[in-house]
């Protein structure tokens, strides 16, 4: 059995002492999807939290978690984070801004401590699945302690 590779994350994790547990799966290039990754670990997509990063017109850079099938209501997003308008990241900037890919994005060890919203559902379940920071691995997490670690806050921030 191929011994798992630490990420930042879970370096950042084990030295904050938070209890986590990792997942492994095939990713594809065609599809870098919190959805897919349910799919292949056997999830629910409801518990699978997506980071997605934008720019306030006032704020700068936001993070923004929700479910992998859940889509951000932007106007709403702009409103709990301080701004009147955000816009998605453009993608030849993430890495350079949070240090991490498509796909493999965390909340968890950007290069800069980001304002970071998850969505209000994240209260509904003991253990939740986000990037480790590398495409195809994934951490489980109490989300309590998640949030509580990145100083996150927790609104609707997805559409009906």
């Amino acid at each position: 059995m191929k011994k798992q590779k630490k990420t930042n994350v879970m370096r950042i994790l084990d030295k904050a002492g938070i209890p986590y547990k990792t997942k492994s799966y095939d990713f594809d290039l065609d599809d870098l999807s919190g959805v897919h990754a349910a799919e292949e670990l056997g999830f629910n997509p409801d518990m699978v939290f997506k980071t997605i990063v934008t720019k306030g017109n006032k704020t700068g850079p936001v993070v923004f978690c929700l479910p992998s099938n859940k889509t951000l209501d932007m106007k709403i997003a702009a409103s709990v984070s301080g701004n009147k308008s955000i816009e998605m990241i453009h993608l030849k900037d993430l890495r350079t801004l949070t240090g991490y890919e498509r796909g493999g994005c965390s909340p968890i060890g950007m290069k800069k401590d980001f304002p970071t919203y998850f969505d209000e559902s994240v209260s509904k379940h003991n253990e939740i699945s986000v990037s480790a920071g590398h495409r195809g691995q994934q951490i489980l997490i109490c989300p309590n302690s998640l949030i509580k670690f990145i100083n996150a806050k927790i609104y609707k921030i997805t559409l009906d």
